[in-house]
């Protein structure tokens, strides 16, 4: 078999079950050509820097009340609402359009970094821990009520990223480092878009493999001289995702580098079926076989039960089961309490829930995989849910506090003279909770069937003659959560961030 057959079965393989797109995006005559100028990403850019700049501007220097702050009322309200929406509808764009990485461009028109990433940090344990200690944060130092720690998280956020991507190559930050950026890619599993090739005969026959490899160095010397904008000049995928044997969204920013890097014009933002990656097991590219990786896994768990302990922080029993950890350990300083919480609910429960209905899988089937095996290869079927939380949690505050916006800023320009929006109007708010209850319980239903159908594909390659053996148990795990999140959902919630709960 000649070295092109090969490539050809291999690509095959990989997308056996998908035909030609359905849609492309960039297809599109107004959207899609504008994302296929190499300006794009950097005009998207450019606009989230200014506003992260006066987002800082007002956390350290405006009110130190968080309704009126746009620091915290935009960051905590507005922007996490927004950002799981367009997750859902169409994909990783707030990871396209990210500000954070423009000063890290800005910078290698100076120096560029000379160091790979380690080998012993290339996983996902450095991000989970990462994750976990911006879910801390975010209750320990209550940032959603101080405008002058939001600010701060901000800045460190733009410092993080730059210092290291000045010392490493590549798109180490977003890749390895990155808690919000792993959120993205999770959620992004569930989007209906993905990045992806066009025709794989089209790459059989490709010498170059651009979209990884990047042009020639003459030609992007070149091209960067006709820009008069490094950074505007093509490159090959900074995430190591050859596109050919590219699957889904995970670690994928829909930076649109490969796009521009073909020289083929083959790469598109086409549809596929949500969640159909969670259960695909062939290898792939940048990242091998997920439902093998423990350290994906772990942050599936991290992420789903996570969205549960969000949650959690801001209905009343926690603040009874904070008072009662307090008597207990004799202490009323926040950070050992609030670090029992965090253990039990994101190890001591995932470990037995986790560990319970893997052992009820391997009892039920007889197969040979150990416990932890299985719960690695399941903990995929949790992301839908784990979304499903997220969104209808995010998209509560955001649609009941949607208008909180405008008299904030509206006092925002008053304080410094430029009244020309006219006075605050402190009666603007959002959709009344009681309409909005009734989308996040759509949101919650969606997450536990999708999560159903992904356990269920799993089950069906582990079991095929008897796969409700396999799936049986954790069909149930994820009803107990859904359950717990209605509960969590249906209690009073803390009105973080915006004056509808004073």
């Amino acid at each position: 078999m000649s070295a092109s057959a090969d490539k050809r079965s291999a690509y095959a393989d990989r997308r056996a079950d998908a035909g030609p797109p359905f849609f492309d995006l960039l297809r599109l005559p107004g959207v899609g050509w504008f994302l296929r100028q190499r300006w794009a990403r950097l005009g998207m850019q450019i606009p989230l820097l200014l506003l992260s700049v006066v987002l800082v501007w007002h956390g350290f220097l405006g009110p130190d009340l968080a309704p009126k702050n746009l620091a915290t009322l935009l960051t905590w309200v507005h922007y996490r609402g927004l950002l799981v929406l367009v997750l859902l509808v169409a994909g990783n764009f707030f990871c396209m359009a990210c500000p954070f990485l423009l000063p890290r461009e800005i910078a290698r028109w100076i120096f560029r970094p000379v160091w790979n990433w380690p080998v012993r940090l290339r996983n996902k344990w450095l991000a989970v821990a990462l994750f976990v200690l911006l879910l801390f944060a975010y209750e320990y130092f209550g940032l959603w009520s101080t405008p002058f720690w939001t600010a701060w998280l901000i800045v460190a956020y733009f410092a993080g990223a730059l210092v290291v991507d000045a010392l490493f190559r590549h798109a180490s930050f977003c890749k390895w480092v990155c808690p919000i950026g792993q959120f993205n890619f999770l959620a992004s599993t569930l989007s209906p878009l993905e990045v992806a090739v066009r025709d794989l005969n089209q790459c059989v026959e490709c010498r170059t493999k651009d979209c990884i490899c990047g042009p020639p160095a003459s030609e992007t010397a070149a091209d960067a001289g006709r820009l008069a904008l490094p950074l505007l000049a093509k490159r090959g995928c900074e995430l190591a995702l050859f596109q050919p044997m590219k699957v889904g969204n995970l670690d994928c920013t829909f930076c649109l580098d490969c796009v521009h890097a073909c020289p083929h014009d083959n790469v598109g933002l086409v549809t596929r079926m949500p969640g159909a990656e969670l259960a695909a097991e062939e290898p792939r590219s940048g990242l091998g076989n997920p439902l093998t990786r423990p350290d994906l896994a772990a942050l599936a768990i991290v992420f789903t039960f996570g969205a549960l302990l969000n949650a959690f922080g801001m209905v009343s029993p926690v603040y009874v089961l904070q008072a009662w950890l307090s008597g207990v350990l004799g202490t009323t300083e926040r950070a050992p309490i609030l670090a029992i919480l965090f253990a039990v609910a994101l190890i001591v429960e995932p470990v037995l829930l986790l560990g319970l209905a893997a052992w009820w899988t391997r009892r039920a089937t007889g197969t040979a995989l150990s416990l932890p095996r299985l719960a690695t290869r399941y903990a995929y079927s949790l992301v839908p849910l784990g979304f499903g939380v997220w969104l209808a949690h995010y998209a509560f505050h955001f649609l009941t506090g949607a208008l909180t916006v405008v008299p904030v800023l509206q006092n925002a320009l008053a304080e410094i003279g430029w009244p020309v929006l006219g006075q605050p109007n402190w009666e603007f708010t959002g959709m009344r909770s009681g309409s909005v209850f009734v989308l996040e319980l759509g949101f919650l239903t969606l997450g536990l069937v999708g999560s159903w159908i992904v356990a269920i594909r799993l089950a069906r390659k582990d079991q095929p003659s008897a796969p409700w053996r396999a799936y049986l148990s954790w069909v149930v795990l994820q009803s107990i959560l859904w359950a717990a999140a209605i509960w969590l959902l249906a209690q009073p919630m803390e009105m973080r961030g915006t004056f509808l709960g004073d």
